[in-house]
């Protein structure tokens, strides 16, 4: 057999550590003239390099344990096992053994190759993980865990750099160094082993590895990926210990209501209490989440595009069907390539755009309807209303006055979307052009003035309308017809705007026979956010209140942004890539507020003149730029 190992360059740190602290010479396999490692991946007990066999073109790793690491028997009974224990195993979610041999320097294993590397270089990459992304990896942990335990297996040492991902972003369970076999409690060793922030209490207290104790490992797991931080990591071993042995961590309120049920349901302090492999999959994180069929291998350095209105369209189109008997007409179908294929500039592409009736209705921005041919916003196009739709209107107005319904009379002096997005460019622009340079944000402010905005939003404007869910827990959802309704006070009272100057409000339990049916659409977009979605960031807010709140009067997309506007003069720009936003908003005394929320989902709310006065971070200042010119194409529109 021919071997060589494939030349590479070193694209991380980890590597070019590697390359460096090799540079003396890398092992050479003595016997055979023809081995020859030259691209260490990575290293732990072992080296392990990317080889290919260049009679079969065939690429592996292999892992290379010097003679001198296994001197000892009981050294040599470890790798031993090691090997004996891989080669019988045979999962799609288990790292495949091809086959070993040993010179008079080193021991060599030769193992599946998984060019992606590991979960924890795209943690290290990526920081946090989306729900939908956890729950992808997670599912193929737990085929592979099942596997194993089925075999009375235990792995021992379940971490993120122990999950190997290969070049079709399919996982693989790796390392088993520390693997065994499954014993009674009796016979159990009470050796403690593995990685700390992932050990289980039973483990520190000598009592044994057993399938519950990699059940722990994996709600550890699950907790870093989506928290960017293993539960119980301290500054000091033992204070990290003393945190597992009492169970003593904390759930951020970013993570949805599921997840956190199901990191309380694994990392309980008794192993008989935690839930058990199947019990997770059948966790209705799993059951009621959107998980990908595939990821994209950019997800390992950037936050995926996924599009969960996939499995909420099969969600209200399972519910539609049983409220209203039958389903929907199709409405007509905009081919999403022909939308993402059109520019408008190079910051601001691909826009959709909708907003609240005043006497007519708006439709979603088509193909044609994007951009002009100098490439400018053109504005959408009125739909024209038929008599049928006129009468519908009326009668629904109508029909109010014969309930115990509240209204606000048209009120002239009423802000519109262009005058939102008019003022708000306004005033970012006066700002950008006389900030100074900076390196870092100035103070934020240690109690910002409460406020309300968006902390979930779906798009399912192919058939229904845009959803959202503010800080205060209303739910809002702007229809394609261009009306408005809300569902405030813990859904006991609803909102309806017909226009953006006819408002009425009634009390969930008395609301007219015509506006039943868009709030149970409500209602369904409601709860596919509680279910499914993060909150967007850890900015609170007060109590609901049965007072309407804000209203959405337009809402754009982009390829980069979701822009939405409000009729209190509230801006919110939510960024794709890294989940940033960008909230603008007045205070009490009419001056601005802008808020920040990074990708970590960690509020900083500023005085805009504070910004103005000692200048911004290039990063808040590149978003800042983004938004204006986006403003900038619906003002020129």
């Amino acid at each position: 057999m021919l071997l060589s190992i494939a030349s590479a360059k070193c694209t991380n740190r980890e590597q070019a550590t590697g390359c460096l602290e090799s540079s003396v010479g890398f092992p050479r396999i003595s016997q055979y003239a023809d081995y020859e490692m030259i691209h260490p991946i990575r290293g732990g007990f072992a080296r392990c390099y990317e080889m290919t066999d260049l009679t079969t073109n065939k690429m592996y790793a292999v892992k290379v344990i010097p003679q001198s690491r296994v001197s000892k028997p009981h050294q040599r009974d470890k790798i031993t096992n090691e090997i004996e224990l891989h080669k019988t195993l045979s999962h799609k979610h288990v790292v495949k053994f091809s086959h070993h041999f040993e010179d008079k320097d080193n021991i060599y294993i030769f193992l599946e190759l998984c060019s992606r590397k590991s979960l924890a270089h795209i943690w290290k990459a990526r920081h946090t993980l989306t729900e939908p992304e956890v729950r992808y990896y997670l599912r193929q942990i737990i085929s592979g865990l099942k596997y194993l335990h089925s075999r009375g297996i235990l792995h021992r040492d379940l971490k993120l750099g122990n999950f190997f991902v290969n070049e079709n972003m399919e996982l693989r369970l790796g390392d088993f160094g520390l693997a065994a076999k499954l014993e009674t409690a009796e016979q159990r060793k009470k050796t403690i082993c593995g990685t700390p922030n992932y050990l289980a209490p039973e483990v520190l207290n000598r009592q044994g590895h057993g399938t519950e104790s990699d059940v722990w490992s994996l709600g550890c797991v699950m907790y870093t990926l989506m928290c960017g931080n293993p539960p119980f990591e301290t500054l000091d071993l033992k204070e990290t210990y003393k945190c597992i042995k009492e169970v003593r961590y904390s759930l951020p309120s970013t993570l949805s209501p599921a997840a956190q049920k199901l990191i309380s349901g694994i990392l309980q302090k008794n192993p008989n209490d935690r839930l058990s492999l199947d019990q997770i999959l059948n966790h209705e994180f799993f059951t009621k989440g959107f998980t990908p069929d595939k990821l994209p291998p950019s997800s390992c350095v950037m936050v995926p595009e996924l599009h969960p209105p996939s499995p909420a369209k099969k969600f209200f189109a399972k519910m539609a069907k049983s409220f209203f008997g039958k389903k929907k007409a199709k409405a007509e179908k905009i081919p999403c390539d022909e939308k993402d294929d059109k520019d408008i500039s190079k910051l601001v592409s691909g826009i959709v755009k909708c907003s609240i009736s005043r006497q007519i209705s708006y439709k979603t921005v088509g193909p044609n309807e994007v951009a002009s041919p100098t490439g400018q916003l053109v504005s959408p196009v009125p739909l024209e209303q038929t008599p049928a739709e006129e009468e519908s209107r009326k009668s629904i107005s109508r029909s109010f006055k014969g309930t115990m319904a509240s209204s606000t009379e048209p009120c002239e002096d009423v802000l519109t979307p262009a005058a939102v997005a008019e003022s708000s460019m306004k005033v970012l622009k006066s700002c950008l052009a006389t900030m100074p340079a900076a390196t870092r944000n100035p103070p934020c402010l240690s109690r910002p003035q409460s406020f309300l905005w968006v902390t979930k939003w779906v798009d399912y404007s192919n058939k229904y309308g845009f959803g959202y869910q503010l800080s205060n827990q209303s739910i809002g959802v702007l229809f394609n017809e261009g009306t408005h309704l809300s569902l405030c006070d813990q859904r006991k009272t609803v909102h309806y705007c017909l226009t953006n100057n006819k408002h009425f409000s009634f009390a969930a339990n008395s609301l007219p026979e015509q506006l039943r049916s868009q709030k149970q659409i409500v209602e369904l977009m409601a709860n596919y956010m509680e279910e499914n979605l993060m909150e967007g960031g850890d900015l609170h807010c007060e109590e609901q209140v049965s007072a309407a709140p804000p209203l959405l009067l337009q809402w754009v997309k982009t390829d980069h942004a979701l822009v939405m506007l409000f009729n209190n003069g509230t801006l919110q720009v939510n960024f794709y890539t890294d989940h940033t936003k960008i909230i603008l908003c007045k205070s009490s005394d009419d001056s601005y507020l802008l808020t920040y929320i990074s990708r970590e989902r960690v509020s900083y709310t500023y005085l805009l003149s504070m910004l103005n006065e000692m200048g911004c971070t290039p990063e808040l200042r590149h978003r800042l730029r983004y938004v204006v010119q986006l403003l900038q194409h619906h003002a020129d529109a």
